[in-house]
């Protein structure tokens, strides 16, 4: 008997394959279903980046839209009138000089001939 196993022997070694082919198994199952998930994550990156750009697109075209809408015009012919109303108090004036203006004698440079000379 020194060359023969016996049965208890046989069916532990047969389990001891069956338990390596089930781990191998496991391990090659395990490393499909990581890459799946790499995969399956960069697919849900790219739909919510594209979802994003598409949602800010569409915020924008309502935000034009809504500006385009509601466009404010001028009143001219309140602008009109109230020029009209200051042209009639009197000389025209400006913030700086007042309503006298500037004397002629505050603009000379020095010199009271003609070009400076």
């Amino acid at each position: 008997m020194a060359g023969s196993i016996s049965a208890a022997t046989a069916i532990a070694l047969g389990s001891l394959g069956v338990a390596a082919v089930g781990t191998t198994l496991a391990a090659v199952n395990g490393s499909k279903a990581n890459s799946n998930q790499a995969t399956a994550l960069k697919q849900q990156t790219t739909a919510t980046q594209t979802a994003e750009a598409s949602a800010l697109s569409t915020e924008r075209k309502n935000q034009v839209a809504t500006n385009t809408a509601n466009q404010q015009a001028p009143d001219i012919s309140s602008i009109l009138s109230q020029a009209a109303n200051v042209s009639k108090v009197g000389v025209g004036s400006t913030m700086l000089t007042g309503a006298g203006g500037v004397g002629n004698s505050s603009l000379s440079l020095g010199k009271s001939t003609l070009l400076g000379s």
